[in-house]
């Protein structure tokens, strides 16, 4: 069920990338950059994949991946392939990333992945989708915000439980 619940919660974050791209264009960051409306969710795309890689593994996360980037079809084809073809790339970096580092230090692994998915994800979804890497910064702000939101709570949690925060199903 927690795969189920988390499939869900990644996909939906590719779709809610979109739908706030479409919707309202660019956003400020913060700093005096600016950054596709979609970054936030994205962001929020980057712990939730990782925590649906330690539940499901990475048939789960590609198969959510595919999910979002079909419903993200039918709001904007150009973002859809765009998004969904830099999610799967970055997924693939932060696959080669926290696995590896995923036993040693967890919340350190999915900090490290996170940065090295976000850099790529912006990267490639900016090229792809504009033809330019203008809002590179603003997009790596953005992302790095979503980050800092989930893995700071993570690892209060982690610390405050002395528990292994998260169990395979």
């Amino acid at each position: 069920m927690v795969r189920v619940l988390l499939a869900a919660a990644f996909a939906s974050t590719v779709l809610a990338a979109n739908a706030a791209l479409k919707e309202f264009g660019f956003v400020s960051v913060g700093f005096g950059l600016s950054a596709p409306a979609g970054v936030f969710f994205a962001g929020i795309g980057f712990t939730l994949r990782d925590l649906l890689h330690e539940s499901g593994g990475r048939y789960w996360v590609l198969v959510a991946i595919a999910i979002g980037g079909f419903l993200s079809w039918w709001i904007e084809p150009t973002f859809a392939i765009a998004s969904a073809t830099a999610f799967t790339v970055s997924e693939l970096v932060d696959f080669s990333i926290y696995s590896p580092l995923r036993k040693r230090n967890w919340l350190g692994a999915i900090t490290v992945s996170n940065i090295g998915g976000l850099t790529v994800d912006s990267v490639i979804f900016l090229w792809m989708a504009f033809g330019s890497l203008a809002f590179i910064e603003g997009q790596l702000v953005g992302k790095a915000y979503m980050t800092l939101t989930f893995v700071i709570p993570l690892y209060i949690y982690r610390n405050r439980n002395d528990l292994p925060i998260w169990r395979n199903q």
